[in-house]
């Protein structure tokens, strides 16, 4: 079936997407007539194309903006409401469209044009803005193969094209792993130690497939279904006393995609083979020398500078943590030889934590249930920013049941922004993690009005069972203040122009910097105090546990950074020393095993295959890019702890600082240097210092003051 495109909802312009009608049918004529148009007008533009600002970058802008909101769109339903005829027609555009942005990337005529503007007499009456667009789109000009030909260019085209399928591919069948397996217990023994949320999560997650006539599951009763989406696979490995099932769950998380129809053993080297062969066509000695070319960290240098940094730091410590809770353990179980095994780390830490805390997350959940959570959210917005946000559902067509709607207004009462909330799991159509995407970029239209931003905030919390709200877990809390740290760069933007508004055209490894600094206000006496009530009685979260939660909050932090460190030294080696392609290339298989050795306390185990679920890596954006967490934690971390400087118990310098970063950070996007915005609001370079406080490793070492970067 097709849909005629004179009524395809994905033919709009500008307006808010129209996700009550549209279809996957749509989505093939939507996408090929667009192309058709980019062509034509790009054609046009290549023939006469002048050097100046409204020639080259405005008019370009015009010319792609249609095709970049429809395929935003149609990318954001294959990670939110994910479907076999969804998938069938993306891939069947997919190439046709990564095709039509290569040859924007390497237009000659339009990289010319770029290079004699930056060289000609309007470059001075241009904003730094536009000159951080121009640069940054010469820059990626270049690395788009703009300087290849004959052969060369082919070839690398031929390599954007593979890619792109490779990433859609490789993504599809961690999905389809995690929907394939599953484990349905029916003894009550079986789900010992659960806690009721995770009971009741496990019988709505069996009610799928039911057959019918079957009894109701019920949360008492059962039966319970244990997935390897992270709300049911993380509580069940903390919580479950069955050592026997822990096991089998954590084998199936960390070999899923790995044989049969959805491996992606042979995509990975495919994957890295391709990244290697692009980087030297572009010139580059290392796909990790393309990546950071396009980031803040000056080089490989420096981000192995700070991992080796943190490493060092936090290594001899993860060790010390280890044998505590083998000790630990060891005095619970009475078996004095007791050896912890990778199954065995999260049950044994969560009952290490609730010892020494005193306090589970499931006492926690129900001062943290999601209307009060978004209440406190919005609250701590106003604030630090000064705006305001208000319900607006009904107002947006949405594509799913459970989808919010929200307007960001500012101290005057006038909209700014506006965002979507997608905040709880839905394994059969949206896939895992939590992340934010810009709908709609602010951009200043030729007639001087303004369209404002919108964004899209999703999350995997646990969704609400029956009649109450969700309660969510306090790192489900983290995570949305996480997301909406985001959301709130995308959305409080005052850059003009579309490229370097919001997030866009800020440099990867420093995009994190909002995100990561809004879950520190998770951890503020008096924000905790406002948000965390109890569902049913309204009483506040009592101080002595929110003291715990914040001493809690280093709790095996060296294990947890080590874990970080190890991903992203995997990650650069892969993509910097490994000779991915080469006939006697090791496996890279052999490469983990090398890095863990260095980087974990506890061997992986040898069918360990976690990278073909790493979908940042080859299915995301955070190829030669995972340091980039730690990066931006240096910057989250210190500029946090200029709210401190100025006095946490101190609203109108927490207003004031915040207004500051209001006005820096979130402001000004990638309209300057991460650096010089940075240094703006903070006054100076960023430091390693507040973060390795923060994480109490700070004595462990003695460390230079200022991060690696610099």
């Amino acid at each position: 079936m097709t849909a005629s495109t004179s009524d395809n909802p994905l033919l709009q312009n500008e307006a808010l997407p129209k996700f009550d009608r549209i279809r996957s049918e749509h989505v093939e004529p939507a996408i090929r007539e667009l192309l058709t148009r980019l062509h034509t007008d790009l054609d046009a533009l290549e023939r006469d194309v002048r050097p100046t600002w409204e020639q080259t970058v405005a008019r370009l802008s015009a010319i792609t903006e249609p095709i970049g909101l429809a395929w935003g769109v149609v990318n954001h339903l294959m990670g939110v409401q994910n479907s076999p005829e969804l998938r069938q027609a993306h891939a069947a555009v997919e190439g046709e469209v990564v095709e039509a942005f290569m040859r924007i990337g390497q237009s000659e005529p339009l990289y010319k044009a770029l290079k004699a503007l930056r060289e000609g007499p309007e470059w001075k009456k241009l904003d730094d803005a536009q000159h951080r667009i121009v640069e940054s789109s010469i820059r990626d000009a270049e690395l788009s193969g703009v300087g290849l030909q004959g052969e060369a260019r082919a070839r690398f085209q031929e390599i954007e094209r593979e890619l792109a399928e490779l990433s859609t591919r490789f993504a599809n069948n961690v999905i389809d792993a995690n929907k394939a397996w599953s484990m349905t217990l029916t003894k009550p023994e079986e789900v010992e130690g659960l806690p009721p949320s995770a009971l009741a999560a496990a019988a709505q997650a069996a009610r799928q497939g039911l057959a019918e006539g079957a009894p109701e599951p019920t949360p008492e009763k059962g039966p319970w279904r244990i997935t390897l989406e992270a709300p049911s696979y993380v509580p069940f490995l903390e919580h479950s006393r069955r050592p026997d099932l822990r096991e089998k769950l954590y084998r199936a998380f960390v070999t899923r995609a790995s044989s049969g129809d959805t491996d992606n053993n042979p995509l990975i080297e495919r994957v890295l083979t391709l990244r290697r062969e692009k980087s030297r066509l572009l010139g580059h000695g290392s796909f990790a020398e393309v990546s950071l070319a396009a980031k803040m960290a000056p080089g490989v240098q420096a981000v192995e500078q700070l991992l080796g940094e943190l490493r060092k730091a936090a290594r001899a410590r993860a060790r010390d943590e280890h044998t505590e809770l083998t000790e630990y353990a060891r005095r619970k179980t009475g078996n004095a030889s007791l050896e912890l095994k990778l199954w065995d780390v999260p049950f044994w830490a969560e009952r290490l934590r609730e010892e020494r805390y005193a306090y589970t997350d499931e006492e926690l959940r129900p001062y943290f249930a999601m209307p009060r959570v978004l209440e406190g959210l919005f609250d701590t917005a106003k604030r630090l920013f000064g705006v305001t946000v208000r319900a607006a559902d009904g107002e947006a067509p949405v594509w799913d049941p459970s989808v919010r709607f929200f307007r960001v207004a500012d101290e005057s009462g006038k909209d700014i922004a506006a965002f979507y909330l997608d905040p709880y799991s839905r394994p059969a159509t949206k896939r895992g993690g939590a992340w934010m995407n810009g709908a709609i970029d602010r951009k200043r239209k030729p007639d001087g009005s303004l369209r404002l931003p919108v964004a899209y905030l999703v999350c995997n919390a646990t969704p609400p069972v029956g009649n109450k709200p969700a309660l969510l877990t306090f790192r489900e809390m983290e995570t949305l203040f996480h997301e909406f740290g985001h959301g709130l760069q995308h959305m409080l933007t005052r850059v003009d122009y579309p490229e370097a508004a919001g997030i866009n055209n800020v440099e990867w490894d420093a995009v994190e910097l909002p995100s990561q600094f809004m879950e520190n206000w998770c951890f503020h006496e008096e924000t905790l105090s406002r948000l965390a009530r109890h569902v049913d009685t309204g009483a506040p979260l009592p101080k002595a546990l929110q003291d715990k939660i914040r001493a809690g909050r280093i709790y095996r932090a060296a294990t947890q950074t080590l874990r970080q460190v190890y991903f992203a030294t995997l990650d650069l080696e892969l993509h910097h020393r490994y000779p991915a392609g080469d006939d006697d290339a090791p496996s890279v298989l052999d490469v983990q095993l090398r890095i863990a050795a260095d980087n974990t306390v506890l061997k992986p185990l040898s069918e360990d295959r976690f990278l073909c679920g790493f979908t940042h890596i080859f299915a995301g954006g955070y190829a030669a890019g995972y340091y980039s967490y730690k990066w931006a934690e240096v910057l989250s971390a210190d500029a946090f702890s200029a709210f401190e400087e100025a006095g946490l118990s101190d609203a109108q310098a927490v207003a004031n600082t915040g207004r500051r970063f209001r006005d820096t950070v979130l402001a000004l996007g990638g309209s300057r240097h991460p650096l010089e915005v940075f240094q703006s609001f903070r006054g100076r370079a960023p430091s390693t210092h507040p973060l390795l406080k923060q994480t109490g490793l700070l004595e462990t070492q003695e460390l230079e003051t200022t991060a690696p970067m610099m």
